[in-house]
Formats: structure tokens, sequence, C-alpha cells
């Protein structure tokens, strides 16, 4: 009866339907029903007539917009079925049922040359990354092609690829509806929520398997790369800040652990906290993956519709499933739209993205993206079918063979990483803030780096009464009234006299020093507070972007990470400037560190996991501005 069902559907032109392999499961999920396209989340039609409804919804890049961020609009749309029907189907029955002859391409290939795609990667690394512009940034390319096969046929047969011979997936999906046929293996749980409780699980590095499989020795090679680990931690630092703005105990980390699948291993974290808030409130202040965009977030939406030549369309969307629960609310389950295969009007389309860090070689970055593609269109079958056919060896097949995680070294490699991150985020938090400054309110002005949502939550855990409010909102009154002004990190030059942004922050630090009221300035402020004082500002050499040091604070030394490009200098040896104390490189004169009266500073971000000492040096510095 089920696989009958599926063939209805199959054979209707007009059907809309999804089919589910979750992780694990023995059975695939086949949902059915009605279309709606909305124009933003709170749309999505989570009850009809009061009455609680399963939704699955295609959540498109362009849904950023709703956060305020800037987005090429493609008119891709917010699309949800409304589920009449939910089945499961026993995976070998449908495996059997399921389509199996070749689907050839045409005319393949990238639409954006190598070259171009390299000359790309080397303007953000130099324009966006080396003038502040922030850490990590993705841009995408698509390998596209044609297809002459019935699309719903083509679609299938490539699911059924998918399930026998891709391993490790948090979904594997087929998505039917007019217009948009949609098939993947998404790794990435982007984000869950379930009993209260949210889960993220950011995934960085990509080790793809030399020929005849992974092995040990290779694996320890890529765990030991210096730009694989920085980029995982850049990660989990970007997605806490979306923790931090969901969750009430803001979130904790576990892991690290390793992705295995059937080509490539990613390694990964968990993030968990709890949240009272609707399911769809949490899917939109977690758009979307920095894993796919980039840190901080909202320059990384406007570096990509600079530097990126057409829409993304869904890609680095997510795929969320709302379920009714027993508390008469909905679960959430969105995973992210990577190494998915979109159909459309004859057209297969493989969108794929590299990360490009201060690290990144721009032609290392091309064969990223090549093996990316490659990695896609050799798991649905779709190229060369015959040596794709031979690579598949009994190691690669979903369950099989021991997986490399088990191994005591690989596991203790892992596990080392942990020793550089900050306990704070390691260790459950609570929510019963009664810290050293209870009674006090602070406002924390974001200066466009959503860092400071794990500051904020610090600063609660030290026992502030916090409030978060963004640089062209917040009132002059407000900034007078907190009995602590945080003036927060945010990308850019700090000298930039055209920036609104930078002047607001200028008038908000001015404002403090002038009426003699408490002042925390971190990050992007610490250099305009530096510039207030006196003191030159100046590029670093090398940007510090996700970047640990050991650097003196005061009389304590402190491990602390970075994440800027410029910094404010002083001669070495200068220890007073402008009638504050100053912590510098003895070396350098970079200042690390600044306090007078009623005021500190800090270029480092004491709220990032990189920051080991960073609660303890947070705490030192407001009650030196505060006392």
């Amino acid at each position: 009866m089920t696989l009958s069902r599926l063939a209805e559907l199959s054979a209707d032109p007009d059907a809309s339907f999804v089919l589910i392999a979750r992780d694990g499961a023995d059975t695939v999920e086949l949902l059915s029903g009605d279309v709606a396209d909305v124009e933003l989340l709170a749309d999505i039609p989570l009850t009809a007539d009061g009455i609680p409804r399963e939704v699955f919804a295609m959540v498109p890049y362009r849904q950023v917009r709703e956060r305020g961020f800037v987005a090429q609009d493609d008119g891709a749309p917010l699309r949800c079925l409304v589920v009449d029907e939910h089945l499961h189907l026993p995976t070998a029955e449908l495996l059997a049922a399921l389509p199996d002859a070749a689907v050839p391409l045409r005319d393949g290939g990238f639409d954006i040359a190598d070259e171009e795609y390299a000359a790309i990667v080397e303007t953000v690394i130099a324009d966006e990354i080396g003038r502040g512009e922030g850490a990590n940034f993705v841009i995408r390319r698509d390998y596209t092609a044609a297809v002459d096969t019935d699309e719903r046929t083509a679609a299938l047969t490539w699911f059924r690829a998918l399930l026998t011979h891709e391993r490790g997936a948090y979904w594997t999906f087929a998505v039917f509806t007019p217009g948009h046929i949609a098939v993947g293996a998404s790794p990435e749980a982007h984000v869950v929520a379930r009993g209260g409780v949210v889960t993220m699980n950011p995934i960085s590095g990509t080790f793809r398997h030399p020929a005849g499989g992974a092995t040990k020795e290779t694996l320890i090679d890529f765990l030991a790369s210096t730009k694989e680990t920085e980029e995982l931690f850049m990660v989990v630092d970007e997605e806490l800040k979306m923790m931090s703005a969901v969750c009430a105990d803001g979130g904790r980390i576990t892991g690290p652990h390793l992705k295995e699948m059937s080509r490539l291993t990613h390694t990964e974290y968990m993030l968990r906290g709890r949240s009272a808030l609707d399911p769809r409130d949490i899917l939109r202040e977690t758009m979307f993956a920095p894993t796919v965009t980039g840190s901080p977030m909202q320059n990384a939406c406007a570096v990509i519709r600079r530097h990126e030549r057409k829409p993304r369309g869904y890609y680095s969307g997510v795929a969320a499933l709302f379920t009714p629960n027993a508390d008469g609310g909905h679960d959430l389950d969105a995973p992210i739209l990577i190494r998915t295969v979109y159909l459309q009007d004859g057209r297969l389309s493989v969108p794929v993205g590299a990360t490009l860090v201060r690290h990144s070689d721009p032609h290392g970055e091309v064969s990223e993206t090549h093996g990316k593609a490659a990695g896609v269109l050799g798991a649905i079958g779709a190229i060369d079918r015959d040596r794709v056919a031979e690579a598949r060896s009994d190691a690669d097949a979903p369950g099989a063979g021991r997986s490399l995680a088990d191994d005591a070294e690989v596991a203790a490699l892992l596990s080392s990483r942990n020793a550089r991150l900050a306990e704070f985020w390691l260790n459950p938090q609570g929510e019963d803030f009664t810290g050293p400054f209870s009674g006090r309110s602070a406002l924390v002005v974001d200066a466009e780096d959503r860092f400071t949502t794990m500051l904020a939550h610090q600063l609660r855990h030290l026992g502030l009464d916090v409030t978060i409010a963004a640089w062209d909102e917040v009132a002059d009154d407000a900034v007078a009234a907190a009995d602590l002004v945080v003036a927060g990190p945010g990308p850019g030059d700090p000298r930039d006299v055209d920036s609104p942004r930078i002047a607001r922050m200028r008038e908000v630090v001015t404002a403090r020093l002038d009426g003699g009221s408490p002042l925390l300035a971190v990050c992007l402020s610490h250099q305009i507070l530096a510039d207030r004082l006196g003191v030159a500002l100046a590029p670093l050499d090398a940007p510090h972007q996700g970047l640990q040091k050991a650097v003196p604070v005061f009389g304590e030394d402190a491990s602390i990470g970075f994440y800027n490009t410029f910094t404010a200098r002083v001669a070495p040896g200068t220890s007073t400037v402008g009638g504050a104390e100053v912590s510098a490189d003895p070396g350098t004169g970079d200042v690390y560190a600044l306090r007078g009266e009623g005021f500190a500073s800090v270029q480092g971000h004491l709220e990032s996991i990189l920051s080991r000492d960073g609660i303890r040096t947070l705490e030192r510095l407001v009650t030196h501005a505060l006392a």
C-alpha cells in the first residue's frame, strides 16, 4: 500500500511530496500534502482551525533579510508542504522499487571559470578579510548540466543512489513540488528544537578521502591542520552567538567528534541549550549556518552580496520539519541545505562553496569546490558511472567498516582540541545568575557583530541586568542611563570617517567618557577608545582572525581569542597614555587593554570559546569600570 502510494504521487506531475531518510532509521518517511508559499517564517501555517499541523518547509537564503541582513532576491519561495499524510516505507523495499537506470548529463561545467573564481578568492582575502570585514566568508559557485531524463525519474534515481552508497548523512531527502525538485544528503543538523532543548551542530573542515579510502595516518595529518582547526573554532563561535540569542542558558559545547561519510570526513561540535521560544523564532534567529555564509554573519551576508554573481536560491538555507508535540507546540528538525542537487526546467545545479580564511590559497579553494561538486555528483552516480561504481568499495558502503573515531590516537587528538577552549562554554552554566554585579544594569551596543549575545550572556552570569541595542537604534538617553555601557565589537576599519556605524560608536564612547560614566569597550570599540585617547591605529601585518594568544592584562597573563585586523599601537614600553594605563605587547607595542577612571577596554573577545581566561578577565575589567 505504501509503495503504491509513492508510485501514485510520482506519476502525478502536480503532486507534492517529500522523502526523508534520517540517520540511523530503517525506514524512509513519505510526506504528502498541499503546498503553500508564504512570505515570512511567522507565516508558516503551523495550525489550521486551531489544530496543530505538521509542516515541511524549504527556507531559501533570501529569508535572511528577516534578520535585517542583505541578500539578492531571486524570488525563491518559502515553500511549505502542509502534511496530510505521513507514511513510513521500509528502506529495503523502497530501494527495490526505485529506478536505477543511468541518468546522463550534458554540457556540464561550473558557471564561473576556475581562474575567475580564484580571482574572487584573492579579492575577498585582500579586500574583505584584509580590511577587517570578518574572519571567514563562503563564496559559492554552481556546477550545472543539462538533464534529458524525466525530472521526477532522475530525482528518484539519485535518491536511490544516495540511500545505497552514502553514509553518515543526517538527512537524505528528495523534495518534489511544482517547478522545484531537490535531492540531497545533508551532513549537518543546523538547528533542532525538541522538548525545550535546542541543539546546533557546527561542522567544519573537509577531509576528502584518498583513493582506497581514509586511513588513520591521512586522517591524523588532516586533524593536525591549523587552518582546519581554526575554521572549526570560528564556526563554533559564530553558532554560539545564535545559541546565546535563543537560549536562556547560553548554550554548552560538547565534542569534538568526527562526522564520517562515504567520501568525506568532517569535524564537528554539538551545542545545546534551553529555550521557550516558538520554533519559527528559533529558526529566524539562527539563519543561517556560518559554515556556508561566514562570520560575523551580518557582514558575511554583505560580502556575499558584493562578490557572488547571482542569488543563492536554497543553497545555505534549510529544510525544516515542524512536527506537533505532546505539549501543544511543535518540534523543529532543520538540516542545512548543502550537498544538494536542484532540478528545474531540465537543468541540474549543484551549488558548492569554499570557506575563505586568512590562510586560504586561491587555487586550493578552487580545488575545494571541485572536490565538493564531484562528491555530490559521484554520490548520485551522475559522473562516469562505471568508474564511480568501481570506486565504491565495501568500506564505503553504509554501516560498513570500523570508524576511525574509535582509534585511541585519533580520539586523543580530537579531545586535545578542548584544552585550548574556555571552560565557561564547556561546562553547564545554569540560569540562576547571582554574580558580583547583581542589581546593576548594562547596555551592550551592537556594532554588527553578534558576539554581543555571548558577551551579554557572560555579563548576566556576572549578575548584570543586560539589554542589547543595535548601534543605529540605541537612544542617547539609554546610553546615558545604564550603569555600565559595553561598546561592542564589529567589522571594519576604525579610521573610516565615512562609516555611519563607526561614527555612532564614536559618539557612544565619547558620551560615556565625557560624562564620567562606566564604560567597557571591546575590539572595534577598544580601537575607537584608543584613538580618542590619542593612540595611533594601524593595520596588522596579518589579520588575527580566530587567533588565540596569551597576553598581559594589567599584571596577569590571559589566554584570549582575537578577531582583529587593526590594532592600537604605542611605542614599546609605554605604560600610560592620555591618562590611561596601557597593557601592550612588549615587542610590537600592540595595545591589548586600556583602563582609566570609569573605563576599561580590551582588544580580544573575552566571550569567545578561544578565551580560556575570558570570564575572569571580563570580571576584572568590569570591576574596574564600575569602581
